[in-house]
């Protein structure tokens, strides 16, 4: 009877991990989503640019309003890849290979082996949507005086060792 019980509880206990289910296809379609919605922003940037040049305007800001909305959309891509990443590491890990992507001859940079490696791949796609986040604002600041400016270079000079120390750091995948 114990066996029996314990063989139960332990079945019970890892069809729990089906669960992950929630999260795999709810990060996916949360993908999908920012990915339509960055590309419908940079949809309407192209009509809005398009309507500029037929009409030979040359609206104020012009460039600050185009080039934000596009580093708008890319950090709104970037983070599509990492609920995709989370998406496809969650799977992998915790309910089975995907199968497709093992016969694939194209990029391994979906496939996780590990918490660990889904981690690293994460942390390094959301320091990319740092940096981006970082370059939308700054694009959109006013220098009053030096200081300012060398408080500027000093960030840049921060994010440029930051990068240059995950690269080195990582696996280049």
């Amino acid at each position: 009877m114990r066996k029996i019980m314990e063989n139960w509880f332990e079945s019970t206990l890892w069809s729990t991990r089906l669960f992950i289910l929630l999260p795999v296809i709810f990060s996916m379609l949360a993908a999908i989503a920012l990915f339509v919605i960055a590309s419908y922003d940079i949809y309407e940037v192209i009509l809005y640019t398009l309507h500029v040049f037929s009409s030979h305007l040359h609206p104020e800001n012009f460039h600050e309003k185009v080039v934000g909305i596009i580093i708008s959309a890319v950090d709104l891509y970037l983070i599509a890849v990492v609920m995709l990443l989370f998406s496809f590491g969650l799977y992998e890990l915790f309910i089975s290979k995907i199968d497709a992507a093992e016969r694939s001859e194209g990029s391994k940079i979906l496939q996780i082996h590990s918490l660990d490696e889904l981690k690293d791949k994460l942390a390094k796609v959301i320091v990319m949507v740092l940096v981006v986040s970082f370059f939308k604002r700054v694009l959109h600041t006013t220098y009053s005086n030096p200081l300012e400016m060398l408080y500027f270079a000093g960030a840049i000079l921060a994010l440029a060792l930051g990068l240059y120390f995950l690269h080195k750091g990582g696996n280049h995948q």
